[in-house]
């Protein structure tokens, strides 16, 4: 696909448009923030948490209610699939093979994307969060090298709620999951923060990926605090299917 005369596809759209007929037929959805009018058609880098199985559906209705239709950079084994495969492939989205030597490609089609004015969607923290409180782990540089590497504004997407639709451990458990959003209908809400600065950082200097990365989390940290501002520490909604891991815990700043 030519990124350079790159426009986001019917089979996208449309796949955003049916990805917020679910999202309000599982849950409440919230909306808040938005993406600058100049910003909307890329060059722009979405960094969002990752909380859920069902984060790809919820980040999909979100950017269409505020006018983005990105490419998301998704793991390898949704484009083997028989059927989601092609239509990933065809609506332009980028295979993430994690864990094997063909990762490094990625960033290079993520960046050859970018170049081409393309809006992309990342999650820096690289899977699902296993911290105990849900709130982002230690990212991984990939977003911020992309940024550094491009010069393309990054812009912070915080979420909750898509942890209380679609258990972790998903397919198994998964049409319980859905049996009691349907009945809980949960709050699921995403704010899309102010662009964050990494003007002071010069590609390829030694460090400044990684004060990039953690300037990334800290904003996404910062765009969830009031979306949970009754459960600080620990979600209300324990998943006993979620590992817990804390040897990546970001430490916020002060």
């Amino acid at each position: 696909m030519d990124t350079a005369t790159w426009q986001p596809p019917l089979i996208w759209r449309a796949a955003q448009l049916l990805a917020r007929l679910i999202v309000g037929l599982l849950a409440r959805f919230e909306v808040t923030g938005g993406v600058p009018a100049h910003l909307r058609r890329g060059p722009l880098i979405l960094a969002a948490n990752h909380i859920s199985p069902f984060d790809p559906v919820v980040m999909a209705a979100a950017c269409r209610a505020v006018g983005v239709s990105p490419r998301i950079m998704a793991t390898g084994g949704l484009f083997r699939a028989p059927v989601v495969g092609p239509a990933m492939r065809h609506a332009g989205h980028i295979r993430v093979d994690r864990g094997t030597t063909a990762v490094h490609r990625a960033l290079d089609d993520a960046a050859a994307a970018v170049a081409g004015g393309s809006v992309i969607l990342v999650y820096p923290e690289g899977r699902i969060g296993l911290d105990p409180g849900l709130w982002p782990e230690r990212g991984k540089t990939g977003a911020a090298r992309l940024a550094l590497a491009c010069g393309a504004p990054v812009v912070p997407v915080a979420q909750w709620g898509s942890h209380e639709v679609l258990p972790y451990r998903t397919p198994k458990g998964l049409l319980k999951g859905i049996a009691r959003a349907m009945a809980r209908r949960p709050v699921v809400r995403v704010h899309f923060g102010e662009p964050i600065d990494l003007g002071d950082l010069v590609h390829g200097t030694p460090g400044a990926a990684r004060r990039g990365t953690d300037r990334i989390i800290d904003a996404i940290s910062d765009a969830l605090a009031p979306l949970r501002p009754d459960e600080p520490d620990r979600p209300r909604h324990v998943d006993p299917g979620r590992p817990v891991d804390t040897s990546r815990s970001h430490r916020r700043r002060a």
